[in-house]
C-alpha cells in the first residue's frame, strides 16, 4: 500500500513539473506558436550556408553533439565499432576502451564532433572511461574555433 502511495506521488511530481515547466515557458515567450508566427529570414552569407554554421548561435549545429537521428551516420574508417552496437557504456574491458580511445585521437580535430555523433546515430554507447575525456577535448576545440 506503501509503495502505491510513493507511486502516486512520483506521478503528481512529474505533473506538476510539466505544469511549472509550461508556464515558465509561456512567460519567456518560447512556446511553439510564436516561433512559427514570425517570419523565417535567412540572413547567413553563402560561405555560411555552405559550411553549414552560421556563426549565430553559441555551439553550432554541424558540431553539436546531439545528434538528430534523421542522418545517416558518417564512418571514419571505424566500421569495426559497429560490433558494439546497443552494449551498455559501463560493459566495455579496458582492451575495448583503448579501441575508441586509438580511433578518437587518430581522427581529425574538426571530425570529432561528427564521429561522436556518428557514434549515437549508429547506436553505440561511448566507453564510461572516455566520455570526459572525449568532452573535454570537444569542449576544448569549440573553444578554440569560437576564439580563432
Amino acid at each position: 500500500m506503501a509503495s502505491l502511495y510513493i507511486l502516486l506521488g512520483i506521478i503528481a511530481f512529474f505533473i506538476l513539473a510539466l505544469y511549472v515547466s509550461n508556464v515558465i515557458q509561456r512567460k519567456k515567450g518560447n512556446t511553439q506558436e510564436r516561433e512559427t508566427a514570425l517570419p523565417s529570414i535567412d540572413v547567413r552569407t553563402k560561405q555560411e550556408k555552405e559550411s553549414g554554421c552560421c556563426g549565430m548561435h553559441e555551439v553550432c549545429e554541424k558540431d553539436s553533439l546531439i545528434a538528430a537521428f534523421t542522418e545517416e551516420p558518417e564512418y571514419f574508417d571505424d566500421e569495426e565499432l559497429d560490433r558494439f552496437h546497443f552494449r551498455e557504456s559501463g560493459s566495455y574491458s579496458d582492451k575495448e576502451v583503448e579501441e575508441f580511445r586509438e580511433v578518437f585521437y587518430t581522427i581529425m580535430d574538426e571530425e570529432k564532433p561528427r564521429w561522436v555523433r556518428s557514434l549515437q546515430l549508429r547506436e553505440i554507447a561511448v566507453p564510461d572511461q572516455i566520455k570526459d575525456e572525449i568532452v573535454l577535448v570537444v569542449n576544448d576545440l569549440r573553444e578554440t574555433k569560437m576564439h580563432a
